[in-house]
């Protein structure tokens, strides 16, 4: 009796050719070399890895080497303790004797952060910044989480983002802001966020964060420093949105907040640079920039929960905006913005005050030290007759101080006569009764105080020190932080 042939449908076959296609090369996949099977086993180790690290990242976090590193970066940093009162010198007795509490609250997911102290300081552009001082403690567990993220998070984000990242810095947004102007793109979408700091919604930071880690005690412990209290006049008062400036995780947490807008804009396709809060779109017209400024707003105050402070923000030329302190023209040349070169002016008229009792020497001490930073900062812009008049009215500044320290008319008259003024002459300045600032532009105190005898007294002169800049090419460092002055 013979067999009957089994019909096999077309999905049958298949199955069946694949299974004979296995068995022939050994399992092993194209041309019997392993390779295929080989990729899909090491893409399935990769991707257990990936989430055994995700869900793991408090034991990293805890490891005592990582632990160690954060110590020592806390200790460096110096600043002031927190609302316990513990000081940066105590915290290392501290550790000794509660280390192993710490960690295992770390590890376990009780930890729980102290209140910050609220602190005050007066924004360059008017108003006040509040700043949460953290206590010595969470200071250190905040960077040991920041050493851990940091190095797998940052990498993700986008390259129009210049703000608080590894090897990226202030002059680094300048420059690319300075490209795109140059391209052609002279008009900018300037959106200021107000109170960006404080006004960052929990929940929308969280529901980022947990698209990046997968270890839930970790972000039980991130969202208790959210929402640890603030304390005020001996008050703690609760927090429910916001996250406090002044600790080593804040940068990192706007960053990945702020990321989707970055996105969102790349998706878009728009020329753009942001640093921290501070974003810049470039576009060719009007037109185009207020059609992208209607969308950002929307974007941010709908998807991010934040506000844009519309009396701030602006559609306009780029050179009538200032980005970073810097002021761009329409070919993309680089100036000081005027509000910087006037925030410098108070600056530098604080520490040369004549009523301020000050050695000599300490003026131009600090001044020296106030001078070099702004200096560095402002150095990728063309600014050499803004310097020369700069440099004058300094040195007329510190005239005015130095004549003022002599007080009475023979003292006055002996300083200029021992700088190698005529005695006649110096006697008709010291009798005269003009006020200081006019007696330091008398022609006695230039000839007196040249700019030899400020060199002979160290004062740094910020025009030669921009051609010594220019001339070594512009060295910079990894990161610029726009100077508060």
């Amino acid at each position: 009796m013979g067999v009957e042939k089994q019909q096999v449908g077309p999905y049958r076959q298949l199955e069946l050719f694949k299974t004979t296609v296995s068995r022939s090369h050994g399992a092993t996949g194209k041309g019997g070399t392993g390779a295929g099977a080989r990729e899909e086993r090491q893409a399935s180790a990769t991707s257990n890895e990936k989430r055994a690290l995700a869900k793991n990242l408090m034991e990293r976090i805890c490891h005592l080497a990582n632990l160690n590193r954060a110590y020592k970066y806390v200790k460096a940093n110096k600043g002031s303790p927190g609302m316990d009162g513990l000081t940066v010198e105590e915290l290392r007795e501290w550790l000794r004797i509660h280390k192993d509490g710490l960690i295992a609250s770390l590890l376990d997911g009780t930890y729980q952060p102290l209140p910050v102290k609220r602190v005050e300081i007066p924004k360059p552009g008017g108003g006040m910044r509040q700043l949460g001082i953290p206590t010595v403690v969470d200071r250190l567990v905040q960077q040991a989480i920041l050493q851990i993220l940091n190095p797998n998070i940052d990498p993700t984000f986008s390259d129009s983002s210049f703000g608080f990242r590894p090897g990226r810095g202030a002059h680094d947004a300048v420059e690319q802001a300075s490209r795109y102007v140059a391209d052609g793109r002279t008009i900018v979408v300037d959106c200021d966020l107000e109170k960006f700091f404080d006004r960052v919604n929990h929940d929308v930071l969280m529901s980022r964060l947990a698209r990046r880690i997968g270890d839930k005690r970790l972000l039980r412990i991130i969202r208790r420093f959210l929402e640890s209290g603030v304390m005020i006049n001996g008050v703690c008062i609760e927090r429910y949105e916001g996250t406090p400036q002044g600790g080593p995780l804040s940068p990192l947490l706007s960053n990945i907040l702020l990321d989707d807008l970055d996105k969102e804009l790349e998706k878009r396709g728009h020329c753009f640079c942001r640093y921290a809060d501070d974003c810049n779109v470039y576009e060719k017209s009007v037109v185009a920039g207020e059609r992208v400024m209607a969308s950002i707003t929307q974007f941010l105050e709908k998807r991010l929960r934040l506000r844009v402070n519309r009396k701030k923000s602006a559609v306009a030329p780029v050179s009538e905006r200032k980005f970073l302190g810097y002021r761009l023209q329409n070919n993309g040349r680089l100036v000081i913005a005027p509000q910087s070169l006037e925030r410098a002016k108070d600056r530098i008229r604080e520490i040369t005050q004549r009523n301020r009792p000050a050695p000599f020497d300490e003026r131009i001490k600090k001044l020296n030290e106030f001078l070099s930073g702004w200096l560095m900062y402002y150095r990728l812009a063309e600014c050499r007759g803004k310097l020369e008049e700069l440099d004058g009215w300094i040195r007329r500044k510190l005239r005015c101080a130095r004549l003022k320290q002599c007080k009475r008319t023979g003292t006055i008259a002996r300083f200029l006569i021992d700088c190698g003024v005529p005695e006649w002459r110096s006697w008709i300045m010291a009798l005269s009764g003009k006020g200081w600032w006019r007696k330091a532009g008398t022609p006695q105190a230039n000839e007196a105080m040249t700019k030899k005898w400020f060199n002979e007294q160290g004062l740094i002169s910020l025009t030669g020190r921009y051609f010594e800049l220019k001339s070594s090419g512009n060295r910079r460092g990894t990161e610029q932080v726009c100077p508060v002055v």
